[in-house]
């Protein structure tokens, strides 16, 4: 089982982030990657609804269809794509199952791999170790960082997006697919910065008739020698706080570097802002993560 030691507690603790190489299976994580080439052959995303997904949620959207097919993804499964994949009339200017930027945000409650995965008893021994009392997931990802041109990802914390009362009570797991060096764009971190509050926040604006979100305060200008990059191999593990500052760099390389991420909150004595783009619906209420 995978139970942190008190070590790793207190790295955790410490930096806001913490490595468990080799969480995964080679195997596991293959069948993941086969799964999704199976959910990529069968996509059919409408014209109106094709959606970049640039650095931050903010100013992505291109009308009104786009709006709603992000805003409404949390219990589904949706596909956002690259910048500059599209032609003007929407059509794909490269092979579709390379445009895609990321798969979200229902992956863990809609698809049974990474249902599994989600809620294996080695995530809920994680989190039982690192004394979460009722997890609920809240939602997941498949990230692709497409060769060549897979977006950046600036600097932030997911905090900013999945804001909670009180803060402290969100934490994002990130599970490398394929190995993520410095080469093809592996996440760099700022040791501690998990504890200095949330500096900005992006909230429902239905005034906003771009977007439907705005932005509440700004990001600080982080020193790009605070960073430390973290690379690691097929299966690694990396725990997120919610709070930790993190970015990647563009995928310049010839490699992509697959990853699956979802994020938990520990439900009890916590309130889910009510002005977060993503909310639980009848259909899909956050789940609870012990089985």
């Amino acid at each position: 089982m995978a139970c942190l030691s008190p070590s790793q507690l207190q790295k955790f603790q410490e930096d806001g982030f913490l490595v468990l190489e080799g969480f995964l299976s080679a195997d596991e994580c293959v069948t993941m990657k086969e799964r999704i080439g199976k959910i990529v052959a069968k996509m059919d995303v409408p014209l109106h609804c094709r959606t970049v997904f640039p650095p931050g949620l903010e100013g992505q959207f291109q009308g009104k269809g786009s709006t709603e097919y992000f805003l409404s993804s949390g219990d589904n499964i949706r596909f956002f794509f690259e910048k500059d994949v599209f032609d003007k009339e929407g059509n794909f200017r490269v092979p579709p199952e390379k445009s895609i930027n990321k798969i979200g945000h229902a992956l863990h409650a809609l698809d049974p791999v990474f249902k599994s995965v989600t809620y294996s008893p080695k995530i809920q021994a994680l989190a039982r170790s690192l004394g979460l009392q009722m997890p609920v997931v809240v939602q997941s990802m498949y990230i692709f960082k497409q060769p060549h041109f897979g977006g950046e990802v600036t600097p932030h914390q997911d905090a900013t997006y999945l804001y909670t009362e009180p803060l402290g009570r969100l934490l994002g797991v990130w599970i490398a697919l394929e190995d993520a060096s410095l080469e093809n764009s592996c996440l760099w971190f700022i040791p501690g910065s998990h504890t200095s509050g949330v500096s900005r926040r992006l909230v429902l604006d239905p005034a906003s008739s771009a977007t439907g979100t705005s932005c509440l305060g700004s990001d600080p200008a982080w020193e790009n020698s605070l960073f430390v990059p973290t690379p690691v191999k097929t299966g690694a593990l990396i725990l997120l706080h919610g709070q930790v500052v993190h970015k990647s760099e563009q995928n310049l390389s010839d490699r992509s570097r697959h990853a699956y991420t979802f994020h938990l909150m520990e439900a009890s004595g916590t309130i889910w802002s009510p002005e977060n783009w993503l909310q639980p619906t009848a259909e899909l209420p956050f789940p609870p993560l012990y089985t």
